[in-house]
Order: C-alpha cells, then sequence, then structure tokens
C-alpha cells in the first residue's frame, strides 16, 4: 500500500520561506516520477513541481522558476519542496503526488497525499 505523508506547511509573510516535505511508504520514489500540485482557494488543482525517477530531472511551472526547487533524499525516501520569496498568490494546499512519468498533467499521477496548508499573508 503505497502513502504519500506531506508536512511543512504554515502561514508565513510575503517574501518568506518554507520547505515542504513529502514521506512516501510502499514506494521507492527514485524509482517514480514525484510532483507537487497546489489548489488555491476557489480554483482548481494545478500543477507546481516535478522531478523526474531515475535522473532526477526537474520541471516548474512558470510562475515559481527561480523561486521553488523541488528535491528528493533516497536515504529518507522523502521529497521536498524549497518554497523561497513567497507571495500572496502561492496559497492553498500544497499536495504530494507519485506517477510513472514527470508530467505537469496530474492525471499522470497515481498516489495521493492529503495535503498540506500553506498561506502567505501579512
Amino acid at each position: 500500500q503505497v502513502q504519500l505523508v506531506e508536512s511543512g506547511g504554515g502561514l508565513v509573510q510575503p517574501g518568506g520561506s518554507l520547505m515542504l516535505s513529502c514521506v512516501a511508504s510502499g514506494r521507492t520514489i527514485s524509482e517514480y516520477a514525484m510532483g507537487w500540485f497546489r489548489q488555491g482557494p476557489g480554483e482548481a488543482r494545478e500543477f507546481v513541481a516535478t522531478i523526474s525517477r531515475g535522473a532526477g530531472s526537474t520541471l516548474y511551472e512558470d510562475s515559481v522558476k527561480g523561486r521553488f526547487t523541488i528535491s528528493r533524499d533516497r536515504a529518507d525516501n522523502t521529497v521536498y519542496l524549497q518554497m523561497n520569496n513567497l507571495e500572496p498568490e502561492d496559497t492553498g494546499v500544497y499536495y504530494c503526488a507519485s506517477g510513472t512519468v514527470a508530467v505537469a498533467d496530474e492525471r499522470g499521477y497515481d498516489y495521493w497525499g492529503q495535503g498540506t496548508q500553506v498561506t502567505v499573508s501579512s
């Protein structure tokens, strides 16, 4: 049984930073694509970042390029999302997902975590 558990969300002021973690069980993260998605208030869920299986190539949504970094720790079987220079528009529930191909389409992922809330506000 595959489980993904996110943590690290919270309230932060604009310009601040947060690091989200996603611990996986039942699946070795380096053998699968791992992605982060988010859903803002009243909005559809959208792609944020993904890291491929194997070589770990990364892909980012345009609005987070240069501010967010996705990475993984094989020893801890954990995927991270380092978020810097946060903006109010980054507010939402952040979800970790696992699939076979590192794509921006959420249909490419077959397991999802429960999400962690990120609120950017002064």
